[in-house]
């Protein structure tokens, strides 16, 4: 009930920051949201950090508290799971990989497996300038009175954010970025 309440406030603050969002289209049962970068580093480099999780994705928009309590099975069926002091989250399934080119994951990422919500979230990796652009897409379908795309652009602005941070992490060795922490 609080996680609802959190994101509705959420959604009707970011709804106001539109234009920044990477929102490719949305309606009453689902969204897409989509990312790309370049990273400076080679397609398997960035991939071997990918599914390294627990270090670069922040712990603010984790369950536990701490982003060390993910991890990525690199296997079909694989779990992106996260440890909790008593018990365990399976965010995410793996459903296709091929290192240094993709990895698709299926379900409901944090809140919105209490709505019922799925989707199909995919990483493609490609060489490109000296370094590997990342296309990233999560496709979400569902239902909630409030219709789905209410969740757009919170979903987009989370998941933007840790695209930033795994950019940062392999280009500097820092999640959060050159200027903080240090």
């Amino acid at each position: 009930m609080r996680t609802n309440f959190i994101f509705t406030i959420l959604a009707a603050v970011l709804a106001q920051c539109a234009a920044l969002a990477t929102v490719a289209d949305s309606g009453p049962n689902g969204f897409t949201v989509k990312t790309t970068t370049t990273i400076h580093a080679s397609p398997g480099d960035v991939y071997k950090r990918l599914i390294q999780v627990g270090n670069w994705w922040d712990s603010q928009h984790t369950f536990s508290g701490d982003a060390h309590n993910l991890s990525i099975e690199e296997r079909a069926m694989g779990c992106f799971c996260e440890k909790l002091q008593s018990g365990a989250v399976r965010h995410l399934e793996v459903v296709f990989f091929v290192p240094g080119k993709t990895l698709r994951l299926s379900g409901g990422l944090g809140p919105l497996q209490g709505i019922a919500a799925t989707g199909s979230m995919t990483f493609d990796l490609s060489a490109a300038d000296g370094g590997t652009r990342i296309e990233f897409t999560y496709a979400v379908s569902g239902y909630v009175s409030q219709g789905m795309n209410a969740w757009a652009i919170p979903v987009d602005t989370v998941l933007s954010e840790q695209i930033d941070r795994l950019k940062n992490y392999i280009e500097t060795g820092n999640p959060a970025g050159k200027s903080e922490g240090h």
